[in-house]
């Protein structure tokens, strides 16, 4: 499956962003998605994923109560609606497929190339 991140810019602290992880290839509702952010110095991290069908998230702490993670597989699309967001959620966000919905980067064999998030202060 190839994956293709859009949607990042720059936007002010409080402000909202929406990612978007459009899909083709492989069949992708087989796949659960995951969203990663990686600062500069800094090691990648969970965001948030989604399973196949959309019916299970997992978001880590960080980003809980303001980021969004949902899919449109008749779009072959997974979503990360950000808001409230800060400073420290600056990073270039990458999103990933993998056959379950795993926490650990490790479990992601196909990655999309990543979009830039700035948040100004």
């Amino acid at each position: 499956v190839q994956l293709q991140a859009s949607g990042g810019g720059l936007v002010q602290a409080g402000g909202s962003l929406r990612l978007s992880c459009a899909a083709s290839g492989r069949t992708f509702s087989n796949y659960a998605i995951g969203w990663f952010r990686q600062a500069p110095g800094k090691e990648r991290e969970f965001v948030a994923c989604i399973s196949s069908n959309g019916g299970d998230t997992y978001y880590a702490d960080s980003v809980r109560g303001r980021f969004t993670i949902s899919r449109d597989n008749a779009k072959n699309t997974v979503y990360l609606q950000m808001s409230s967001l800060k400073p420290e959620d600056a990073a270039v966000y990458y999103c990933a497929a993998s056959g379950e919905t795993y926490l650990s980067s490790n479990y992601y064999y196909w990655w999309g190339q990543g979009t830039q998030v700035t948040v100004s202060s």
